[in-house]
């Protein structure tokens, strides 16, 4: 696959059209993710469909105290390409699953649905979330839950150091990319899902799958039973900042480079990072997270 590097510039530019572009663990409401950076990135383009594969919103943990106004300009810009006629699909993941009730819905240009499966160029290509074929989320739906809460207090740990290092000139670092590739277990854990997910694509006659959940974006070409299936994945927006893009006949994997920009305006200062830090250790309010976005929604829709 032909990796497509694209920055902040390119809104100087004609936008550029696109056939489908798919996204994915962007995760909305939460400190890590990079809003600006994706915001920038749908000003930049012009796409028919655009698929949201999962985990848009982080309902898990979900805060009122914690929703910034370059957040909400993801979805005002969403809004915006379904005026424009782009086809949006919204795939739920896990961690916006409370949205999974609304599968089968169609409004317009929008459509809610559990995958989405697509003809391109001849090949049946399958789009799903991912996150039914995650043991963890099959046998230990709290274990999950709880490895999602360290892994948004690493993060934000991670902001609160990458914070500092900008302030010194010194070059951002990713705590959680080091130990995925430090980790067996870690790496293991990727390699299993991906074969899983190729052998299930395999047998239900794709010739190409297409999956978020793992924020390990990946153009491979899996062998199952003696059958090939290319295995794509489109990262997320919080670490790798990358979209899949299927053009002309043909898939690329683009990454964003407009992390600095993202780091200025969004990120909270120092103190605030260990004020925050500290009162999600203490609080572990993980666990009422649904439903204090749900209780925001219905608050919202009485107004």
């Amino acid at each position: 696959m032909e990796m497509r590097v694209g920055n902040a510039d390119e809104k100087k530019e004609l936008l550029r059209k696109v056939e489908v572009v798919i996204i994915s663990d962007v995760h909305l409401g939460t400190y890590g993710s990079n809003a600006r950076a994706l915001e920038n990135y749908l000003k930049s383009i012009k796409p028919k469909i655009l698929i949201l594969n999962g985990d848009i919103i982080d309902i898990w943990q979900f805060s009122k105290k914690y929703w910034p106004a370059s957040h909400m300009k993801i979805i005002k810009r969403i809004f915006s390409l379904l005026s424009k006629k782009t086809k949006v699909v919204f795939i739920p993941g896990n961690h916006d699953e409370t949205l999974r009730r609304f599968c089968g819905t169609e409004l317009g240009n929008l459509s809610v649905k559990n995958k989405e499966v697509l003809n391109l160029g001849g090949e049946k290509v399958w789009v799903f979330h991912g996150d039914a074929f995650d043991i963890s989320m099959q046998h230990s739906r709290w274990l999950a839950k709880l490895g999602a809460v360290g892994y948004d207090l690493l993060i934000l740990l991670n902001s609160a150091v990458n914070f500092i290092l900008h302030r010194f000139g010194k070059p951002r670092i990713s705590f959680a990319s080091r130990i995925k590739k430090s980790v067996k277990k870690a790496v293991s854990y990727v390699n299993s899902f991906e074969d899983t997910v190729a052998g299930i694509a395999v047998e239900q006659g794709f010739d190409t799958v297409v999956c978020g959940h793992i924020h390990q974006p990946a153009d491979k070409i899996i062998q199952v039973d003696k059958r090939n299936v290319r295995y794509l994945n489109s990262g997320d927006w919080i670490e790798n900042l990358t979209a899949l893009e299927y053009n002309n006949g043909e898939w690329k994997l683009y990454r964003h480079l407009d992390v600095q920009e993202q780091t200025e305006e969004s990120e909270p200062d120092s103190a605030e990072l260990f004020h925050v830090l500290k009162n999600e250790l203490l609080e572990g309010s993980f666990l009422n997270s649904a439903s204090s976005f749900e209780n925001t929604l219905r608050h919202t829709g009485n107004r």
